[in-house]
């Protein structure tokens, strides 16, 4: 049986006349991590703000680890979660490890070494004394996480954490949150227009547009239902053809002797088969639909 850390159903959120969110359905297993994506505008960061607390829906229902947002027990269950929202809150003028104890202090809490195996955790365990303000931004992100894990989470929700990173703040991001899934069991939701990135860590998939869930998928079944092509250049066209209709192959020709084959296809078997036919595979190169792909086809628009 699977254990659910969120569910979220028929989830509203209206702006006066503006429906930001309309009838979004989703469910968070424990031990996931899930990419909520979109567009920007597309609704995430607001579903991330009445998940965390700081706003209410106008409809709708949220059950976090088994209690209603409606409920008393909510405050319990909250505890159990941290948000990074937008930009993380660090105090600049302070050094890393300040920052954590003030984040104990604020929340009267006493101050451990659990600050130091924190730092040593997200990477800045070495900053000693140099102060925020001089932190990269992928440095700050890694802090405002550092902060987010104070409070010991069993479930961590993040907002667009690579949003303007370099490639090597990106790289670090991203082996952090796989470490923090992996190693300390916590569950992650983290939002994003990073396709290509997201698909590098995330078990699930919700596809946000305009202000619903068109889409929930996970990574194993999103991968088996990528397209599949092979761009091939043969020396004979006509020899080539009676193969693929003889085997009920799908193909496109694209000009003269090339092709395009859809679908799983071993070339292997093929070379040596048309090898017999007096047919040659001049050249061939495999593709596979991109997670970017995939989510334009779904929502029928550009990405932004």
């Amino acid at each position: 049986m699977k254990n659910y850390v969120l569910k979220v159903t028929h989830l509203e959120k209206r702006y006066h006349k503006f429906l930001a969110l309309q009838d979004v359905t989703m469910t968070i297993e424990q031990g996931a991590i899930y990419g909520l994506i979109g567009k920007n505008g597309a609704g995430k960061t607001t579903v991330i703000r009445i998940i965390s607390g700081l706003q209410k829906p106008t409809g709708g229902d949220y059950v976090l680890y088994g209690c209603s947002y409606k409920e008393r027990g909510i405050v319990a269950s909250r505890r159990r979660m941290s948000a990074i929202v937008e930009t993380p809150a660090v105090y600049l003028n302070m050094t890393a490890k300040d920052n954590l104890i003030l984040q104990d202090k604020i929340f009267g809490r006493p101050t451990t070494n659990n600050v130091e195996s924190i730092l040593e955790l997200v990477g800045l365990n070495h900053t000693g004394k140099k102060k925020v303000k001089h932190f990269s931004l992928g440095m700050r992100q890694r802090l405002g996480i550092a902060i987010a894990l104070t409070t010991n989470p069993d479930f961590l929700i993040l907002d667009e954490p690579i949003n303007g990173l370099d490639p090597q703040g990106i790289i670090e991001m991203r082996e952090l949150i796989l470490k923090l899934n992996k190693e300390k069991g916590i569950t992650i939701l983290i939002s994003s227009h990073y396709l290509d990135e997201l698909s590098k860590i995330v078990t699930h998939y919700g596809f946000l547009d305009q202000g619903k869930i068109v889409r929930e998928v996970s990574r194993d079944k999103l991968n088996e239902g990528l397209k599949k092509r092979i761009d091939v250049t043969v020396n004979n066209a006509l020899s080539f053809v009676q193969f693929l209709e003889e085997n009920k192959m799908t193909y496109e020709v694209i000009k003269d002797n090339e092709f395009t084959l859809f679908g799983d296809v071993n070339m292997s078997s093929i070379i040596l088969e048309l090898a017999k036919r007096d047919c040659v595979i001049q050249e061939f190169h495999e593709h596979k639909e991109t997670l970017e792909t995939y989510f334009m086809n779904l929502i029928g628009g550009n990405q932004k």
